[in-house]
């Protein structure tokens, strides 16, 4: 008992400050699986649950009797949703490839689907900030609500293969970044600064990785017939 005690306290001295050693690791592992997430490697789903179990503890403070006593359960409320979407989305990837292999081919949502995404950001944010402040949530409030759907949208995006799930990472990174600053989670609030680049960088491969795939497509369809054409009105 009392070496878990030890783990859950464990701290990293910073001035007058501290930083959880939980919330480094925690992160680490989130950062393991975006990097797999890029790479499109189903191994990054079950580094993320991990690291996700991890943060649960990290952000329940006051549940846990943790050196920081904040609660942001909004924080903590996606950490359990990560959990959950992660195990739809590794199943998802599983049956597209094998393990070694790259598990998804990206594409771009629908007009109607990227509607739906951005009205769901919108209206979830507004339904979810009384729900999170009568709950005690850390002020403001909106923000932790945000944070919550902004994740929620991104993770099943990155299930089902779409582009724009970066730039809901982006979203939630903007938004996160002062929040965690304010609340005393410095370790997660850097680490939404480094995510906010690599979801950036990962918005453009995954693009990239798109416009390669639409291009070969177009190419074994297309051009042959039009090289074909050419060569007959030379004959």
């Amino acid at each position: 008992m009392d070496v878990l005690r030890w783990l859950f306290d464990a701290q990293i001295r910073v001035g007058d400050g501290f930083i959880l050693w939980r919330e480094v690791l925690g992160n680490v592992f989130g950062l393991l699986s975006a990097l797999g997430g890029m790479r499109r490697k189903v191994w990054a789903w079950p580094v993320g649950i991990v690291g996700n179990a991890i943060l649960l503890t990290v952000f329940l403070g006051a549940v846990f009797d943790t050196p920081n006593p904040v609660n942001l359960l909004g924080q903590a409320g996606r950490q359990v949703m990560f959990i959950a979407v992660s195990v739809y989305g590794w199943v998802q990837w599983r049956r597209s490839r094998g393990a070694e292999q790259e598990a998804v081919s990206p594409r771009w949502a629908g007009p109607r689907q990227r509607i739906v995404l951005v009205v769901a950001l919108v209206a979830g944010t507004a339904v979810l900030t009384p729900v999170f402040r009568m709950l005690g949530s850390y002020e403001p409030v909106w923000a932790d609500a945000w944070i919550f759907m902004g994740s929620l949208l991104a993770t099943l995006g990155m299930a089902k293969g779409w582009v724009e799930f970066w730039l809901f990472w982006v979203a939630v990174d903007l938004v996160g970044v002062p929040l965690l600053f304010s609340a005393g989670y410095y370790a997660s609030g850097l680490m939404y600064v480094f995510y906010g680049a690599f979801t950036l960088a990962g918005f453009f491969v995954w693009w990239r990785v798109d416009t390669k795939q639409r291009r070969s497509a177009t190419i074994g369809t297309g051009f042959p017939d039009l090289h074909l054409s050419v060569g007959e009105e030379e004959r």
